[in-house]
């Protein structure tokens, strides 16, 4: 009988302590984790926007390569940092002979900033083919263009695209008698580096036109120097054809041949006209490619063109001369624009590449109207 009191008390006061300290089913609450970023894909020695500047000099020195890994005509040709040259991470495995055959060469990548990751893959890439010097600007051209005093550097393309938007100032600074005088790209103005501070009063009022400057080439530093006098006075849209005159001339041809920049408002178009001006008086400097079928050709067509149907114009592209100018035409615009576009996929290394973007009417008598597009 006590042990029962016993027991009864136990359970009394195990029941008054429960009630005292509440205790009741509670859920364990978990914390998220915090997830944790991959940086795997990232390359190991990241350097900054003055480490690059430091190792970049006009010519660039034959122990510093930097490459840019962003597409070339969506980003490259637009802009990029002076003296880099242009290896797509797509087309790495294709032009690793573009890479220097030293293998201790410092090798800088950088694309389009941290979230870019081009730039680390294609750094990989180098360091297993041997390269034992090798870097990232993780910032890449974003960062490089915002910072102070820096500009980019334009392709040919572009600065071709500026000239036919008709908004830039091209500014050669080569001396006016030996270099200007003697060939220049269209619409440059002669500002010589060498009399800048007395004739920078050529460049626009507005501080905001976009201004290019070029010289003689990756060698030439005189567009540097003018840049970095512009950027002082306050321009904000400076940029340099790095490659200058000598790379416009491959491209395009001197300022004094018929065709000299692809003027058209379409791209690959040519300017229309500067096309009637060249059928007028010069239609033996351009080979014009008529790509209407056979039977429409036969009814009449332009005295010095060829006929190569747009069917049959594909097999027929490697053999197509390069010695000067090539235009294709039709009626509309339509099967000419195709062969401008097939071109340049089969045979890239053609520069000199147009078509008429027009309405052309082949008459019966012979004589042929051509009216802008409507």
């Amino acid at each position: 009988m006590k042990s029962n009191k016993v027991k009864i008390f136990i359970l009394a006061l195990v029941a008054g302590l429960v009630l005292l300290t509440g205790c009741t089913a509670t859920k364990t609450v978990k914390t998220a984790a915090t997830p944790v970023e991959d940086t795997s894909w990232m390359f190991h020695d990241i350097v900054d926007a003055k480490f690059v500047k430091a190792h970049m000099t006009v010519p660039m020195p034959e122990n510093v390569m930097i490459v840019d890994a962003r597409p070339y005509k969506g980003k490259y040709i637009k802009g990029h940092i002076p003296g880099a040259i242009s290896i797509p991470f797509s087309q790495f495995d294709k032009k690793t002979n573009l890479l220097p055959k030293d293998k201790n060469v410092l090798l800088i990548y950088y694309c389009e900033g941290v979230k870019c990751k081009l730039s680390h893959k294609s750094a990989k890439k180098a360091e297993k083919l041997g390269y034992k010097n090798v870097k990232v600007y993780a910032k890449g051209y974003p960062e490089w263009i915002g910072l102070k005093g820096n500009y980019g550097s334009l392709s040919a393309e572009h600065v071709a695209k500026q000239i036919a938007a008709n908004n830039t100032v091209i500014v050669d600074a080569r001396p006016k008698k030996p270099k200007f005088d003697k060939g220049h790209i269209p619409t440059a103005i002669s500002i010589p580096f060498s009399q800048f501070d007395a004739l920078n009063g050529k460049l626009p009022r507005d501080l905001n036109t976009p201004v290019i400057f070029y010289c003689g080439g990756l060698k030439c530093r005189l567009s540097h120097k003018s840049a970095a006098k512009a950027l002082e006075m306050g321009y904000t849209k400076v940029a340099v054809f790095a490659k200058g005159y000598p790379e416009w001339k491959k491209t395009y041809g001197a300022s004094n041949e018929t065709v000299q920049v692809q003027a058209g408002e379409v791209e690959g178009s040519i300017d229309l006209e500067r096309f009637k001006s060249i059928i007028a008086n010069n239609p033996e400097s351009i080979m014009l490619i008529d790509v209407r079928d056979a039977d429409e050709f036969a009814k009449g067509s332009f005295k010095t063109a060829v006929n190569i149907p747009i069917e049959n114009l594909e097999p027929k592209i490697k053999g197509l001369p390069d010695d000067k100018p090539i235009v294709f035409v039709c009626p509309t615009g339509a099967r000419s624009g195709e062969a401008y576009y097939m071109i340049k996929d089969v045979r890239e290394s053609l520069k000199d590449v147009y078509y008429v973007e027009a309405e052309i009417d082949f008459k019966s008598d012979g004589n042929i109207e051509i009216k802008k597009p409507k």
